[in-house]
C-alpha cells in the first residue's frame, strides 16, 4: 500500500534564484532535487512515494512547501500549499493545481500543480513488497531508517481482526487467546470497507509471526527489536466513526464521605523570634485546634507530641482543608498570647506527596500582620494523611539524629523553591448572567403588592476562598444579572502550598445565604513553574458554575452541588472573573504589611475582552430510548436538550432584560407567547445571516410519549423509524480554540490510555511481544503531538484572546513537542526487559497529557439531557460541549461530535449514589452536533445514512434550512442476535449467605433476554446461548456491519421474594454478518472473550461470553448458519453455547490438600460441630472427610483427595474453582457454613522441575563464594543490598578493612581518637537492636540514593541519545525544580549519612555488636503469608458491602480453610510417580508433615509500639498489651506506660498452645483507664500454624553469629548442626560432610567458615556450629529445596481497630519463637526488659563572663552598667533551674562568679534522651515519662530591684555534640553558634570534663543574631557513683567549696567611695580625654611658670650683663 505524489510545476514565481520543494506526509518529509537560477517556472516533475502501513485517513494532511535555496543560509519558504486527502482516500486519484499562502495564511501569486495516487494492494491492510524502502527519493545517504510513526496514519482503525500493523505480507493477527480482560470491547472485529469482501485467516500464533519477522530482519536488515505494531488486542476506534465509545463506569467518584486519618507530630522548634519565649504550638485543620504543652523561657522548644485529627468527609473537601501550625508566645488561661508566625499549606498537598507524608520537615513560620519581617522561626514536624486502605511507611523511630540542616529539609513539595516570597493575588469579579431564581414567586406577587414592581428574585454576591482566608463582594439586590466590578485581594505566600481556590456566587437572605453555584480555580492550571513558565494568569474569562436544577425549592435536596460537591446536574449561572498575581518587593517602604483582605473596586471591561459573541447552533437527534426504568413507565415521557439557559422550559431565567434581548434570544425558552418570540426573532437576526434563517425558533424537547414494555423491569419508547430531533441556537462569545486544543490532547490521551492497557493486557496474559505494542503506542504519542504542534498553532489573533490562552498554548506546544521527541527517545530505548520501567513512564505522560487537556478557562457550558415525565425532571446526561463541537479539522472534533453516543441517564445528586444510582434510568441512543451556525451544513452528516428530514410546518420560503423536527428512516435491516453466555466469575455476593442466584439480562436495541438463574454461586457457568430473532435496525448496511450498536449485559442475582437485586453491568458489541458475506473463519464462530462487570465505579467481575449478530436475507432464517449444538434434553429449551465457540477441554487432575478449618463462626446462632469441605470446579468435585468434632480436633483425617475434570486449555478460560462449608446437623440437614472462590487456577498448576537447570547440574561441586580467607575470617556483618525487598540480607565481611573504615572515617571528622573497644559485658539485646536499627536505617538511605541516582542516569541517557534536541527544550515541566530539589536530597543524604557516621560513633559498642534484622513490615509481607505449601482461603458468608458502608469484606469472614491445590493435565510423566519414597496417597504432596495435634511452647516478645492512636481526652494514652492465644490471656496491666504514645515495653510472655486448636495469636495494645473499661487502641493477629509448618523455619529466627554465651547467646534448643542435619534429612539431601580446613558439603555445594569457638573462659574449642550457621544463611543456594531460612529479627506490624477498618492505629514492633514441646527445653527467655537510664550529675562551674552588653544606666551619671547574673538549667527541668548570685554594677561587662550548678539527671546512651519523670499537673493520677534531648541551657540576665529582670542573651548546647569552647574571651565569636555545623563537635559522656568560653546570643529588632556576652564555664559529668563518692556543694557551698571571687569595687556601693567610682568611671570611658587633658594641664603650668618666671629672668639677665 503507497501513497504516490507527482510534484509537477510551480507557477508565477517572483524573481529569480534556487528552487526546492518538500513534501511531508505523516510527519515524513522527503525533498525535491535543487532547481538552479529557475525563473517564474520551477518545473520539478518528480514522483515521491510513500510505503504506508495503515489506511489513509480521510482527514489527514498533505503538504507542499517550496523554498528559495541557499548554500549558506537557512531555506526562505516561498509559500505553503496543504491538502486534506479526503477525496484521495475516497477516489484513489486526483489532480490538483491551486495557490500557494505565505506564512500569514494569504494567498500569493504563485500556484502548485501536482498529481496524487493512492494505491491499496487489493484491498488487503498493510503489506510491503521488497522494494520499496530500497530506493527513497531525496535520501543520498539512505539514512532514512525504518521507523513506523512517519507511517502511521493519525487515527488507527480496527481491521479484520483487530488491527496490526503487518510487515512484508503478515497478514494482521490476534493471538488465539484473543483479547482476554478487556475492558470494552467495542467494535471489536471491524474490517474496513473495502476489505470485507476478502478476509485472510487472520489467526496467527506468535511464534509464526516472530519466524516471518526475522526472516524479515534477514532481508531487510531490521532488528526483531523495532518491530512496533499498532494494535494487537486493541479495541480502535471504529472503521465507519458513527458510534462513540459509552462510559461503562456510572456512578460519580465524588461527592462521597470517606475516613481519613490525619497524624501530625511536632517535634521542635528553632530560631523563634523574640526574648526568652514561653512557646505554644497551636496544631488546626479547619475549625479544629489542637495545642501542644507550653515550654518556659527557650527559643527553641522541643515538643515531641503527637495529635491526631479523624474526618469522615468527601474527598474534594477533606483537600482543601487548611492546615495551620501557628506559634504563640505566652499562651494560658488568661490570655490568648501573642502570635509569633504560622504556616499554611493545604491537605491535599500533604496528600500527594509520596506516602502522603512529610517526614521530619521544617516548616517556616512568617507573621500575617507583617510581611515586612522575614522568617520568624521554623517547626520541625511530621504529617501524614492517610485514607483508607493507604500504607504509609514510617521511617524507624528510635534513634534520630538532629536534623540540623533545616535549609535542606524544609516542609516544601519538591519544585518549589526554598526561599517563597509574598505576593498579591488579585481576583477580578465583573459580572455575571443567567442567575437562577432564589426566592418563591409567592413571595415576589406579595412584595409587587407592597412594594408595586416586579423584582428579580435574588441578591448575589461573589465570595473567594483562598488559603484559609475569604473575601466577599458587596451584594447586588435583586438581579439576575449582576455588575460588581470588584476585585478581591489576597496576600499569601508565593507559590502557595494551597491547590484550589474556591469561587462562589452566594444568595444573600436574612436567615441565611446559600450558594448559588461553586467553581474551583487550580492554580497549577494557570501557571507554570518552568523555566519558561509564568505566573498565576487567567481570563477576564467567563467560568460556568453548574448544581441543583433551577426550580427554586425552600429545602433544596441537592444544594450540595451547588456547594461545589458532586457532579452539577444543571447549569446555575456563568461569572466573569480575572485572576492576576503580582509579587512583592517587600524591602519597599509603602507596602502594607498586613495581610487581611482587601476589596476594591475595579473599571468596567469592554464586552469584546472576552471574545466575539457568535452564534452556535446545537442539533441532537434521539435514535433510540430504552431501558426505562419501570418506575416511570406509565407516564409519557420527554426528553429536554439544554445548554446553559437556552433550551430550558420549566425553569429559565424570567424574560432577560432588554439590553441583553440581542445577545440571549432562547434564554425564556418555550416559556413566551408566540407573540413575544416571533418579535425576539426579528430583533436577533443577525446581519451577517440571510433572511432564510429567520424563521428559526429552538425545539429544545422531544414530544412526550408513552413508553411500550421492554420485560420486567424495563420500558422503551417506541421511536422505531421515526426518530425525534432537537436543536437550539444559541450566542456565545467565540472561544473555540481552547476546546480545540483541549481536543486534540484529550484525543492523543485517548489512543495512548488504549494502547497502555493493550501493553498492560499483553503482559498480563503473558502474550508475546508486549514491547512490540509499546514501541506502536509511543509511535502514534509521538505522532499525535508533532499533529498538535502544527494545528495548535492556529488562530492566534483572535478576539478575546487572553495572557492564560497565550501562555498556554506557548506552554502545551514546548510541552508536546518535549513530550513528541522523549516518545522517540523512549521508543528506541525499548526492549523485552524494559517494558514495565518504559511502561510506567509512558503512564506519566499521560498523567501530563490529561493535566494539559483540561482547560481552566470556559467557553461554552455542558449541554444536559433531562428525562422529563409530567414536568418533572427524573434523569440526567451530562455531556461536556466540547465532547460535541464540530470543527473543520478532525482532530480538533470533538470525541462524540456528529456520532451516534450510548447515553446513560442517571439519577441527580445524592441519589446517584449506591445501589439506586447503578440502575439505569434511560439508555439513550443519541446525536448530537454542536457548531457555528454558519458552519451547519454538514450537522446532519454522522447520522447513520438511509433517512429523510421531516421538518416543521411552518409558513414562509426556505425551509431548507431549517432543521428537521423528526428523522424518517426508509432503511431497515433485520438481524438475529446470538448471545452466547458461557460463563461469569468473581461476581458480587449478594444474598446473606455470602452467594448469589445470578441471572443476566442481555439488551439489545428494543429487546431483552434473560438466562437462567444458577443458584448460590458466585462463578456461574450458564453455557447458553440466547437467540434474538428479527432484531430491527435502522441505516445502511456497511455501517451496520462496521457499527451496529452495543449490547448492553446486566447481571441480577433472583431473590424469592422482591425485586431481583442488581449486580454489576458491562457493554459488549456483536460481531457482524450481512447476509451476502460467508459464515467462517477467521471472523466467525467467534471466540469468547472476558468482559468487565462494573457495578458504580468499582468492578464486580468477568463476564465470559461472545455476541454475533447475523442479518437476515431475503430467503428468512432459514439461510443463517445452523445452531448446531449439543441439545441438552435435561435443560429444556435452553440452546447451549454451540460447539467451535466453546472452549477446547483437555482432562486435567486436581488434587486437594485437605489440612483442617479454623475459627468458624456461628451458623444461625448454632456453633459449628461437623463441617465438610466440597470443592467444585467445572460441575466436578471432590468432599473432605467429615471432621467429627470441630472443638477437640480441627483437622481432617484423610490429607489428600483428588478428581478429574475437563478444563478449556487455555489457562485464562479456565473455570474457578469453589469451596464451601457445610456443617452436617442432625437428620441429615446441611447448612451452609461460607465459601471461597478461587479465581485463577494458575497459581496451582504443577510444573515439573527443569532439570536442566544448573542447580541440577550434579557435575562436579559448585563452590559457594563467600568472601576470601576463611580462616582469618571474624564473622561480622555489613549490608549487601536487596533492591527487591526491605529486608537486609548480611554477608561477612573481614572486619579489619572495617576497622579501616573506621579509622580514615574519625580522622576526617577531626574527631579525638577513642578507645573503642568496650567490654563484651556492657552489650545487651538493645545494643543490638539499635546497631541493627541504625544498619536499617542506612539501607534505607542508600536505597534512596540509589533509587535517585538511577532515575538521574535515565534522564542524563535520555539526554545523550536526544543530543539532536535542543538541550533547553528537552528537561519536562518543572525541570529545573526538580533539579534543585534533586540537589538538596543529595545534600540531605550526605548530611544523613555524616550523622550516620557520627552516629557509629558515638556508639563504643559498633565495632563488635552482633545484629539483628529489623523488618519495617510483617513477616508474613515478606515471606508470602508463609503460604508455601500451605494457603489460608477466608470463607466468606453476608452479603458483600459496597464502599459507601464500612463493610468490608472483613466482617464477611467466618472462617478460614487450610489446605492447597494440585493440578496437572492427565497423563502425568511416570518420572515423578517412580522417585524413592513415592507415596501415592499423598499424591503431589509428598513430605508434608501429619496433621495431628501439636503442643508448642509460643514465645512473644513485644519490643516497642510507635504512633499510637490517642485514646484519652489529653490527646494521650497509657497503653498496656495484652496478648490472646486460643483461650489463654495475658493481660500486662499493672505494667501500664503513662501518657504515652510510643512506649517501649520491651516484655516477653511465655504461653502453651495446642496446634490446630489454639493457633490465631492476637497481640493488642490497650489503654488503661482509672474509671470504666479500658480502651482498645489496636490489635494485630499472627497465624502461628503457617509459620510453624512453613518451609522458612518461621519457628526460631536462626541468630548470624553463633556463641555460647553473653547477650547474643544461641535461643534455638537445636544447634546449627542439628538444623542443619534435620533440614538435609527432610530434603533427602546428601550431607552435611564436614572436611578439613573449614569446608562443609551439602548436597554439591561447598561452604567455607570459621570452626574455633571461644566458651566463657575464653579458651577455644573447635566446632562445626560456625559451619552449619554459614550453610543455613545461605539455604536459598541448596538446589531444589533451598527457601530463606528466616533470621533472628524483629517485625514491624501496624495496629488495626476493628471500628476503623483499614487505617492504622500504631505500628508493634515484635518477634515470636516457637518450641515444639516434645524436644528439649529452650533456655529461659532473653531479657529485653526497657534500659534502665543511667544516673548522671552534670556540673557546670561559671568562671566569668566577658563582654556581656550594659543595660542600666547609672543612677547619677547616666553610665552604662549591668547587675549580671547567670541562669542554668538542663532541657525539661526548667523548673529546677538555677542562678548565680549578682555581679553588682559591672561597668565593662565582666563578671565573675566562681559558682556551681549541680544538675542531676538520668540518661539513656543509645537514645541520647534525659529522661524526665513527673505529674503533668496536680490533677494527674501518676508521673508520665518524658524522652528529651540532653541540652543545657545558660542565660545571662540583668538584674533589677524593681521591675522585671532584663533578659540579655543566651546560649543552648546539645550535651552530645556541641562545639569545643574557645580558650581566651577574645577567641570567643557569634561563629561558634552561627557555624556550628562546620566546627568539630565534642560530646560531654565522652569527653567528661571541658572548659572553656562560650558566646551569649540574642536577636535584635531586625531579627539577626548578635553577641551579648561570653562566658567562662566549665563542664563536668559524673556518674552517680562517682558523684557519691566525690560530692560538692551548689553555688560556693561546702564540700569541696570554689574561693570567693575577685570583684573590683565598683562593686560596693556608691555611698562608701563615690569619688573612688567617679575615678573609675572617668577613666574608664574618658581614658584618651584624660591624658589630653593631663597633658594639656601640665602644658598650660609648664607656659604659666614660663610667663610667670620670664620677668624676673630678663631682668636678672639684663642686671646682670649690666653689673
Amino acid at each position: 500500500m503507497a501513497l504516490l505524489v507527482h510534484l509537477k510545476t510551480i507557477r508565477d514565481l517572483r524573481g529569480k534564484g534556487d528552487r526546492i520543494a518538500k513534501v511531508t506526509f505523516r510527519g515524513l518529509s522527503l525533498y525535491t532535487h535543487v532547481l538552479e537560477n529557475c525563473e517564474d517556472e520551477a518545473r520539478f516533475d518528480e514522483t515521491f512515494r510513500w510505503p504506508i502501513a495503515s489506511r489513509v485517513d480521510e482527514n489527514e494532511m498533505l503538504e507542499v512547501q517550496v523554498f528559495n535555496y541557499s548554500k549558506v543560509f537557512t531555506n526562505r519558504v516561498i509559500g505553503t500549499f496543504k491538502m486534506v486527502l479526503q477525496k484521495v482516500a475516497e477516489e484513489g486519484q486526483l489532480e490538483v493545481t491551486d495557490t500557494l499562502i505565505d506564512d500569514n495564511n494569504t494567498a500569493i501569486r504563485a500556484s502548485v500543480t501536482i498529481y496524487i495516487k493512492y494505491t491499496t494492494m487489493d484491498g488487503t491492510v498493510g503489506v510491503w513488497s521488497d522494494g520499496e524502502f530500497l530506493d527513497i527519493p531525496g535520501d543520498p545517504e539512505g539514512t532514512f531508517q525504518f521507523e513506523t510513526d512517519s507511517l502511521l496514519s493519525g487515527h488507527s482503525q480496527g481491521s479484520g481482526v483487530s488491527q496490526g500493523r503487518s510487515l512484508h505480507g503478515i497478514p494482521t493477527f490476534r493471538k488465539a487467546g484473543k483479547g482476554v480482560f478487556s475492558a470494552m470491547k467495542l467494535g471489536k472485529t471491524k474490517s474496513s470497507k473495502d476489505d470485507h469482501k476478502k478476509d485472510e485467516p487472520a489467526i496467527l500464533d506468535m511464534e509464526d509471526l516472530n519466524r516471518k519477522a526475522m526472516r524479515l530482519g534477514g532481508v531487510g536488515g531490521l532488528d526483531p527489536d523495532c518491530i512496533s505494531l499498532a494494535s494487537v488486542t486493541a479495541v480502535t476506534t471504529n472503521v465507519s466513526n458513527k458510534r462513540s465509545k459509552p462510559d461503562i463506569k456510572m456512578e460519580p467518584s465524588s461527592g462521597r464521605p470517606v475516613d481519613y486519618q490525619i497524624s501530625i507530630t511536632v517535634v521542635e522548634a528553632r530560631q523563634l523570634v523574640g526574648l526568652n519565649m514561653d512557646p505554644v504550638v497551636c496544631v488546626e485543620i479547619g475549625d479544629d485546634k489542637k495545642y501542644t504543652s507550653m515550654k518556659e523561657s527557650t527559643n527553641c522548644p522541643y515538643y515531641n507530641e503527637y495529635f491526631v485529627f479523624d474526618f469522615h468527609v468527601p474527598p474534594d473537601v477533606m483537600f482543601d482543608k487548611i492546615l495551620k501550625l501557628s506559634v504563640i508566645h505566652s499562651k494560658n488561661l488568661l490570655r490568648s498570647g501573642t502570635l509569633v508566625g504560622t504556616f499554611k499549606l493545604d491537605v491535599g498537598t500533604v496528600y500527594s506527596q509520596p506516602e502522603h507524608q512529610f517526614y521530619h520537615k521544617w516548616a517556616t513560620l512568617s507573621d500575617p500582620d507583617d510581611i515586612t519581617a522575614g522568617c520568624k522561626g521554623y517547626i520541625k514536624c511530621d504529617i501524614a494523611v492517610v485514607g483508607k486502605g493507604d500504607n504509609i511507611k514510617t521511617p524507624h523511630k528510635a534513634n534520630e539524629t538532629d536534623e540540623d540542616d533545616i535549609e535542606g529539609n524544609l516542609l516544601l513539595p519538591e519544585g518549589v523553591p526554598l526561599e517563597r516570597q509574598w505576593a498579591r493575588f488579585y481576583v477580578k469579579i465583573y459580572r455575571a448572567e443567567g442567575l437562577p431564581k432564589m426566592n418563591t414567586s409567592i413571595m415576589a406577587n406579595v412584595k409587587k403588592a407592597f412594594i408595586g414592581e416586579n423584582r428579580d428574585l435574588v441578591d448575589p454576591y461573589v465570595q473567594v476562598l483562598f488559603a484559609g482566608q475569604r473575601g466577599k463582594t458587596s451584594v447586588q439586590k435583586s438581579s439576575y444579572e449582576p455588575i460588581w466590578n470588584e476585585q478581591v485581594v489576597f496576600t499569601e505566600m508565593f507559590p502557595p502550598l494551597c491547590k484550589r481556590m474556591k469561587v462562589q456566587i452566594r444568595d444573600s437572605d436574612k436567615v441565611n445565604d446559600v450558594a448559588i453555584g461553586t467553581h474551583f480555580i487550580d492554580l497549577r492550571k494557570i501557571a507554570n513553574d518552568g523555566d519558561k513558565g509564568f505566573l498565576p494568569t487567567m481570563g477576564p474569562a467567563w467560568v460556568n458554575m453548574y448544581g441543583s436544577t433551577r426550580q427554586y425549592t425552600l429545602m433544596d435536596e441537592h444544594q450540595d452541588l451547588n456547594e461545589g460537591l458532586g457532579e452539577g446536574v444543571s447549569f446555575r449561572a456563568r461569572l466573569l472573573i480575572s485572576i492576576a498575581v503580582e509579587i512583592l518587593d517587600t524591602t519597599s517602604t509603602e507596602i502594607v504589611s498586613s495581610t487581611e483582605v482587601q476589596v476594591e473596586p475595579v473599571s468596567n471591561i469592554s464586552e469584546s475582552v472576552t471574545g466575539k459573541i457568535e452564534e452556535f447552533f446545537l442539533f441532537g437527534s434521539f435514535l433510540e430510548a430504552t431501558m426505562i426504568d419501570r418506575k416511570i413507565g406509565d407516564k409519557p415521557i420527554s426528553f429536554e436538550v439544554t445548554i446553559g439557559n437556552y433550551g430550558n422550559q420549566i425553569d429559565g431565567v424570567s424574560k432577560p432584560s432588554a439590553a441583553k434581548k440581542k445577545k440571549k434570544e432562547g434564554e425564556g425558552g418555550g416559556g413566551e407567547s408566540d407573540e413575544e418570540e416571533s418579535e425576539l426573532i426579528q430583533q436577533n437576526s443577525s446581519e451577517d445571516e440571510a433572511d432564510d434563517d429567520g424563521d428559526l425558533v429552538s425545539v429544545s424537547s422531544s414530544p412526550p410519549m408513552k413508553p411500550v414494555i421492554t420485560d420486567r423491569n424495563y420500558f422503551h419508547l417506541p421511536y422505531f423509524e421515526k426518530k425525534p430531533c432537537i436543536y437550539i441556537k444559541s450566542w456565545w462569545q467565540d472561544q473555540r480554540r481552547r476546546l480545540y486544543n483541549s481536543n486534540i490532547m484529550d484525543k492523543i490521551a485517548d489512543k495512548l490510555e488504549e494502547g497502555l492497557n493493550d501493553v498492560q493486557e499483553i503482559i498480563k496474559t503473558e502474550t508475546a511481544y508486549p514491547e512490540r505494542r509499546l514501541r506502536g503506542v509511543l509511535e502514534e504519542l509521538s505522532t499525535g503531538c508533532n499533529r498538535f504542534v502544527t494545528l495548535a498553532n492556529k488562530d492566534q489573533n483572535q478576539a478575546g484572546r487572553t495572557k492564560l490562552d497565550k501562555e498556554r498554548l506557548k506552554s502545551c506546544m514546548r510541552e508536546m513537542e518535549s513530550m513528541g521527541q522523549q516518545a522517540k527517545l523512549i521508543r528506541s530505548q525499548v526492549k523485552r526487559n524494559t517494558v514495565r520501567d518504559k511502561l510506567k513512564m509512558v503512564q506519566n505522560f499521560l498523567h501530563r497529557l490529561r493535566f494539559l487537556a483540561d482547560e481552566p478557562q470556559h467557553s461554552i457550558p455542558d449541554v444536559f439531557v433531562w428525562m422529563m415525565s409530567s414536568n418533572k425532571r427524573i434523569a440526567y446526561a451530562r455531556i461536556p460541549s466540547k465532547d460535541i463541537l464540530y470543527s473543520i479539522v478532525d482532530e480538533e472534533t470533538g470525541k462524540d461530535c456528529g456520532k451516534v453516543k450510548a447515553v446513560f441517564l442517571r439519577l441527580p445528586g445524592k441519589k446517584g449514589f449506591g445501589p439506586a444510582g447503578w440502575t439505569v434510568q434511560a439508555k439513550m441512543e443519541m446525536y448530537l452536533w454542536l457548531g457555528l451556525n454558519k458552519q451547519r451544513k454538514d450537522f446532519l452528516s454522522g447520522l447513520p445514512n438511509g433517512f429523510e428530514e421531516n421538518k416543521a410546518p411552518r409558513t414562509g420560503s426556505c425551509l431548507q434550512s431549517l432543521p428537521p423536527i423528526s428523522l424518517v428512516y426508509n432503511m431497515k435491516q433485520v438481524f438475529q442476535l446470538r448471545a452466547h453466555m458461557y460463563q461469569a466469575r468473581s461476581l458480587f455476593a449478594a444474598d446473606s449467605s455470602g452467594l448469589s442466584d445470578p441471572f443476566a439480562r442481555v439488551f439489545f436495541s428494543t429487546h431483552s433476554q434473560v438466562t437462567e438463574v444458577l443458584s448460590e454461586t458466585l462463578c456461574p457457568t450458564w453455557d447458553q446461548l440466547l437467540v434474538f430473532d428479527d432484531v430491527e435496525l435502522f441505516g445502511e448496511v456497511g455501517e451496520l456491519r462496521d457499527d451496529p450498536p452495543i449490547i448492553v449485559v446486566e447481571v441480577y442475582d433472583q431473590d424469592t421474594v422482591g425485586k431481583a437485586e442488581f449486580i454489576g453491568r458491562t457493554f459488549a458489541k456483536p460481531i457482524t454478518k450481512m447476509c451476502d458475506e460467508h459464515y467462517g473463519p477467521p471472523r466467525f464462530p467467534p471466540q469468547l472473550e472476558y468482559y468487565q462487570i462494573y457495578r458504580g465505579n468499582s468492578t464486580a467481575g468477568d463476564l465470559l461470553a461472545a455476541f454475533e449478530l447475523l442479518q437476515i436475507g431475503q430467503g428468512g432464517r432459514a439461510e443463517l448458519p445452523a445452531i448446531n449444538g449439543p441439545t441438552d434434553s435435561d435443560r429444556g429449551p435452553i440452546l447451549p453455547v454451540p460447539m467451535g465457540i466453546r472452549p477446547v477441554l483437555s482432562r486435567y487432575r486436581i488434587e486437594v490438600l485437605f489440612w483442617g478449618l479454623r475459627d468458624l463462626k456461628r451458623v444461625n446462632l448454632a456453633q459449628v460441630d461437623r463441617p465438610r469441605v466440597d470443592i467444585e470446579c467445572a460441575g466436578r468435585g471432590v468432599q473432605s472427610a467429615l471432621i467429627v468434632n470441630f472443638k477437640k480436633n480441627p483437622n481432617f483425617s484423610t490429607l489428600v483427595k483428588w478428581f478429574e475434570v475437563d478444563l478449556p486449555e487455555n489457562e485464562l478460560l479456565h473455570p474457578p474453582l469453589n469451596i464451601r462449608v457445610v456443617d452436617c446437623r442432625a437428620f441429615g440437614r446441611y447448612t451452609l457454613v461460607g465459601s471461597h472462590a478461587v479465581t485463577s487456577l494458575r497459581h496451582f498448576i504443577y510444573s515439573p522441575p527443569d532439570k536442566t537447570q544448573n542447580n541440577w547440574a550434579s557435575a562436579g561441586d559448585v563452590i559457594v563464594n563467600m568472601g576470601a580467607n576463611p580462616s582469618v575470617r571474624k564473622m561480622d556483618t555489613v549490608v549487601k543490598l536487596d533492591a527487591s525487598s526491605d529486608a537486609v540480607i548480611k554477608v561477612d565481611v573481614n572486619e579489619e578493612e572495617k576497622e579501616e573504615k573506621k579509622k580514615k572515617k574519625k580522622k576526617k571528622k577531626g574527631e579525638v581518637e577513642e578507645d573503642d573497644e568496650t567490654d563484651e559485658r556492657m552489650l545487651d539485646w538493645w545494643s543490638k537492636y539499635f546497631a541493627s536499627i541504625e544498619t536499617l536505617m542506612e539501607i534505607l538511605r542508600a536505597q534512596e540514593a540509589a533509587l535517585a541516582e538511577a532515575e538521574e542516569r535515565e534522564e542524563q541517557e535520555i539526554a545523550a541519545e536526544g543530543a539532536d534536541i535542543k538541550p533547553d527544550d528537552l528537561p519536562v515541566k518543572g525541570s529545573k525544580g526538580k533539579e534543585k530539589s534533586r540537589d538538596k536530597s543529595r545534600n540531605k543524604d550526605k548530611k544523613k549519612s555524616h550523622h550516620a557516621g557520627e552516629g557509629t560513633e558515638k556508639r563504643p559498642s559498633k565495632p563488635k555488636v552482633n545484629e539483628l534484622l529489623v523488618y519495617n513490615k510483617e513477616l508474613e509481607a515478606e515471606y508470602d503469608n508463609f503460604e508455601d505449601w500451605l494457603h489460608t482461603f477466608n470463607l466468606y458468608r453476608g452479603k458483600a458491602g459496597d464502599d459507601d458502608e464500612a463493610a468490608l469484606d472483613d466482617d464477611r469472614i467466618v472462617g478460614r480453610f487450610k489446605g492447597s491445590m494440585c493440578m496437572y493435565k492427565l497423563p502425568l510423566s511416570e518420572e515423578i510417580t517412580r522417585e524413592a519414597g513415592f507415596d501415592p496417597n499423598m499424591g503431589m504432596f509428598q513430605s508434608i508433615p501429619h496433621n495431628d495435634p501439636i503442643n508448642v511452647l509460643v514465645r512473644v516478645f513485644v519490643v516497642r509500639a510507635t504512633d499510637l492512636h490517642p485514646a484519652d481526652v489529653n490527646g494521650k494514652a497509657d497503653p498496656y498489651v495484652v496478648i490472646k492465644l486460643g483461650k489463654s490471656e495475658l493481660k500486662d496491666k499493672e505494667n501500664y506506660i503513662s501518657k504515652q504514645l510510643n512506649p517501649v515495653f520491651g516484655k516477653a510472655f511465655d504461653m502453651e498452645a495446642t496446634f490446630p486448636m489454639e493457633s490465631m495469636l492476637t497481640v493488642s495494645v490497650y489503654d488503661w483507664d482509672l474509671v470504666g473499661t479500658d480502651d482498645l487502641i489496636g490489635e494485630t493477629k499472627i497465624d502461628l500454624e503457617n509459620r510453624y509448618y512453613s518451609k522458612h523455619r518461621a519457628t526460631c529466627g536462626i541468630a548470624n553469629n553463633y556463641s555460647v554465651h553473653g547477650y547474643n547467646m544461641w535461643r534455638d534448643p537445636m544447634k546449627p548442626s542439628q538444623i542443619l542435619a534435620k533440614l538435609c534429612k527432610e530434603g533427602k539431601l546428601d550431607g552435611p560432610h564436614y572436611g578439613p580446613g573449614g569446608r562443609v558439603k551439602v548436597a554439591n555445594r561447598i561452604f567455607m567458615g570459621a570452626t574455633e569457638i571461644e566458651d566463657e573462659t575464653g579458651l577455644k574449642k573447635q566446632t562445626d556450629e560456625h559451619l552449619a550457621l554459614t550453610v543455613l544463611k545461605h539455604w536459598e543456594e541448596i538446589p531444589r529445596v533451598g527457601c530463606k531460612l528466616i533470621p533472628e529479627h524483629v517485625e514491624t506490624r501496624p495496629l488495626f481497630h476493628p471500628e476503623k477498618p483499614g487505617i492504622e492505629q500504631g505500628r508493634i514492633e515484635m518477634w515470636v519463637d516457637m518450641f515444639p514441646m516434645d524436644m528439649p527445653a529452650p533456655g529461659p527467655a532473653i531479657d529485653i526488659s526497657p534500659r534502665k537510664p543511667k544516673n548522671f550529675e552534670l556540673r557546670v562551674i561559671i568562671w566569668n563572663t566577658d563582654d556581656v552588653v550594659l543595660e542600666d544606666d547609672a543612677f547619677m551619671t547616666g553610665e552604662k552598667m549591668s547587675d549580671i547574673y547567670v541562669k542554668g538549667w538542663l532541657k525539661g527541668q526548667q523548673e529546677d533551674k538555677q542562678d548565680t548570685d549578682v555581679h553588682y554594677h559591672s561597668l565593662t561587662g565582666e563578671g565573675n562568679f566562681n559558682w556551681r550548678f549541680v544538675f542531676p539527671f538520668d540518661y539513656l546512651m543509645a537514645e541520647e534522651k534525659i529522661v524526665i519523670s513527673k505529674k503533668e499537673s496536680m490533677f494527674s493520677w501518676d508521673e508520665t515519662e518524658y524522652k528529651i534531648p540532653a541540652r543545657l541551657t545558660l542565660q545571662v540576665w540583668d538584674a533589677d530591684h524593681f521591675s522585671a529582670d532584663d533578659f540579655l542573651g543566651a546560649i543552648e548546647l546539645d550535651l552530645n555534640r556541641f562545639p569545643r569552647g574557645a580558650k581566651t574571651a577574645k577567641q570567643c565569636s557569634l561563629g561558634m553558634v552561627q557555624n556550628e555545623a562546620e566546627l568539630p563537635c565534642i560530646s560531654i559522656f565522652k569527653q567528661k570534663r571541658v572548659k572553656g568560653w562560650w558566646p551569649f546570643v540574642a536577636r535584635d529588632e531586625n531579627d539577626e543574631m548578635e553577641l551579648t556576652g561570653k562566658v567562662e564555664a566549665e563542664l563536668h559529668l559524673m556518674s552517680a557513683e562517682e558523684a557519691e563518692k566525690s560530692p560538692v556543694g551548689l553555688g560556693r557551698n561546702e564540700p569541696d567549696p570554689l574561693e570567693k571571687p575577685n570583684r573590683p569595687n565598683t562593686s560596693l556601693s556608691w555611698l562608701l567611695s563615690p569619688m573612688h567610682v567617679v575615678c573609675i568611671l572617668a577613666w574608664r570611658h574618658y581614658k584618651l580625654h584624660c591624658v589630653l587633658l593631663l597633658g594639656a594641664v601640665l602644658g598650660l603650668l609648664f607656659l604659666g611658670l614660663l610667663f610667670f618666671s620670664m620677668p624676673s629672668a630678663l631682668s636678672n639677665k639684663i642686671f646682670n650683663i649690666a653689673g
